[in-house]
């Protein structure tokens, strides 16, 4: 029914989709009411084709311009798309692609982190509370963080796969950019974002810095500096974020 009020490409009455697909029209009139409650189609009262008849106008239904994407297990190509197309727009005189789209990543993953800061104003974070406070965030954006110890987060899924198995080096870098930016921008202390790569996963863990000893906050070098390296995990299947 959805596809047949897109299709249209003109408000559509509920007897119309009725006829598309072979029920009622009060029936046809709950699913598209329920189309409507998720944002997905407009209603309103109208004479299709602009012919107007005697008594009340009937109800008609036309699609919104929501972006409908489902994905198992999630992939987020937006994110590496809006960093690369940042990065192009952001170069500068004498940089390096690969640098660009790194600094980008961080950047992007430092509005991340300080958004979530300020929506939540969690104080001083130290390794555990900044890893409880990161798995929302994590899970938002498709990495299935699990929590294997009070200061370890792996990321069970990679967003940014098949993307990554094509470019490991450069689409894992970005990955770790992004997240070492992420923890700077939220302000934890003694955790560190590092190269991991497991087929499978992504390549990217939060654990527990070298030392916990009131470490400065992630975005300091430490563990976040080592995304200037080329990441390249091989498997039976190719390279594996």
């Amino acid at each position: 029914m959805y596809g047949f009020v897109r299709r249209a490409r003109r408000p559509v009455t509920r007897e119309e989709a009725a006829a598309e697909v072979g029920i009622s029209a009060k029936l046809a009139a709950f699913h598209l009411d329920k189309l409507v409650a998720a944002g997905l189609l407009h209603a309103r009262y109208e004479s299709p084709g602009g012919i107007r008849r005697v008594g009340r106008k009937p109800k008609v239904y036309e699609p919104t311009e929501a972006d409908i994407r489902i994905s198992i297990p999630e992939r987020r190509p937006d994110i590496l798309a809006e960093i690369l197309i940042d990065s192009v727009l952001t170069h500068e005189p004498g940089e390096e692609a690969r640098a660009a789209a790194l600094r980008t990543a961080r950047r992007h993953g430092e509005e991340v982190g300080a958004a979530e800061r300020t929506r939540t104003r969690p104080g001083r974070l130290g390794p555990q509370r900044s890893l409880t406070l990161s798995e929302a965030m994590l899970e938002e954006h498709g990495f299935e963080p699990d929590r294997q110890a009070p200061t370890e987060l792996r990321l069970l899924n990679c967003p940014f796969h098949p993307l990554a198995a094509r470019s490991p080096e450069l689409v894992c870098g970005i990955n770790h950019a992004f997240l070492c930016g992420f923890l700077a921008g939220l302000e934890t202390h003694g955790i560190d974002a590092v190269l991991a790569p497991r087929p499978g996963q992504c390549c990217v863990e939060l654990r527990a810095a070298a030392s916990d000893n009131d470490k400065p906050p992630a975005g300091g070098d430490g563990g976040c500096a080592k995304h200037l390296e080329s990441p390249t995990a091989e498997t039976d299947e190719g390279p594996t974020p």
